[in-house]
């Protein structure tokens, strides 16, 4: 039990701060009708589960070893970041509730995998924490690890969607456009804030 609460806190400590995946859930539970709103959360929850278990079991480890690796998945990672930033700013969405505000499924499911595997800080931050505590475990406790780790997002991203969906009545288009705007700007930064860490890993090369 004392593992499964470890992996639990240990799991909310890593998704409660605000990120990539919790900018999208929320602009989600905003926007969107209550079934597409949790369905939503339950995608991310798989790509955040999963890579939390890549991580636990060594990602970082191929990213250590080759440093041409970890250049690419800044640069891809860093563009697709700003991308998606960008769109958030240009977004134009509306909390009338006669507008159908529902996407593809599966456009849900590609914005969900690249807010979260193509999120170059998450790869190395989650490799850092988890691996490091996976060397701490005693023999055979990786599986309660890990199933308080899964639980933390499962209870971290369904209870934000119910919170956000119950008072999305109290918030106006106008609220909605400064929360894009605002959203935007910080995702922007937080791409050229990662583009710069790749230009930092280049220039030795150049020299």
């Amino acid at each position: 039990m004392d593992i499964y609460l470890q992996g639990l806190t240990m799991g909310l400590a890593y998704v409660a701060p605000i990120g990539l995946q919790n900018l999208f859930v929320i602009n989600t539970a905003l926007t969107q009708n209550r079934k597409r709103v949790y369905a939503t959360a339950l995608i991310v929850i798989f790509f955040d589960v999963t890579l939390g278990l890549a991580c636990f079991f060594g990602i970082g480890a191929i990213m250590s070893a080759s440093p041409i690796l970890e250049m690419i998945i800044l640069l891809v990672g860093s563009l697709i970041v700003i991308w998606i930033g960008i769109g958030l700013m240009r977004a134009k969405d509306t909390l009338d509730t006669s507008t159908n505000v529902n996407i593809p499924i599966a456009k849900v499911a590609t914005t969900a995998c690249v807010v979260t595997w193509f999120n170059p800080q998450a790869l190395i931050d989650g490799s850092m924490m988890l691996g490091a505590f996976k060397a701490t475990l005693p023999a055979g406790m990786d599986f309660f690890f890990v199933g308080g780790f899964a639980s933390a997002s499962v209870m971290w991203f369904l209870g934000i969607s119910t919170i956000i969906s119950l008072f999305s009545a109290k918030i106006t288009d106008r609220t909605l456009r400064i929360i894009n705007l605002v959203c935007g700007a910080v995702i922007i930064f937080y791409g050229l804030k990662l583009f710069w860490s790749f230009i930092q890993m280049v220039i030795p090369y150049l020299g």
